[in-house]
């Protein structure tokens, strides 16, 4: 029985980080990369409003996932050392507050200063206070998702791990 629950973990966890790889190597650079080529006069604009939502669903799935796997290693992790142990409830701590962080705090930042800008960010200065803080949130935001992503693997990893060792019988 717990075999087959750490499979689901591992499964849910392949599908998040596989997603998250992909949307971060793949999808979001591509997007802007087309509109800004396509000389569009609010490319970078139009690229956020076509990727913030989809971040949002990795942010959002991404802290479930965590929740979950976190709750149910309560009751998993029987039979093993306590640094392992610790090691995946805290990379799946990570995963939970670094996605949270992204989507709750972060992306709502981020868009509240779009909104508060009234034009696309394309036309706002660089030099503009505005953009700075804008710029400053979208560079941690990709650095909290790289630490997820991060996270979200070595959680993989050590379930992965335990997943090979034969369970122990209690009687």
């Amino acid at each position: 029985m717990k075999s087959g629950i750490k499979i689901l973990a591992l499964l849910l966890l392949a599908m998040w980080l596989g997603a998250a790889v992909f949307f971060s190597a793949s999808v979001a650079p591509n997007v802007f990369g087309v509109l800004r080529r396509a000389d569009l006069p609010n490319a970078s604009s139009l690229a956020g409003s076509i990727v913030s939502p989809l971040l949002s669903t990795l942010n959002h799935a991404g802290f479930e996932i965590a929740i979950a796997l976190l709750v149910m290693s309560f009751f998993l992790t029987g039979g093993q050392s306590t640094f392992r142990k610790l090691s995946q409830m805290i990379s799946l701590a990570i995963l939970a507050v670094t996605t949270a962080l992204g989507h709750w705090v972060l992306a709502a930042r981020i868009a509240a200063l779009r909104a508060s800008m009234q034009v696309p960010i394309d036309q706002i200065s660089p030099s503009d206070e505005r953009r700075i803080a804008f710029d400053s949130l979208h560079r941690y935001s990709v650095l909290v998702f790289a630490v997820a992503i991060c996270a979200a693997a070595a959680g993989f990893i050590l379930i992965a791990l335990e997943l090979k060792r034969p369970e122990r019988s209690l009687t």
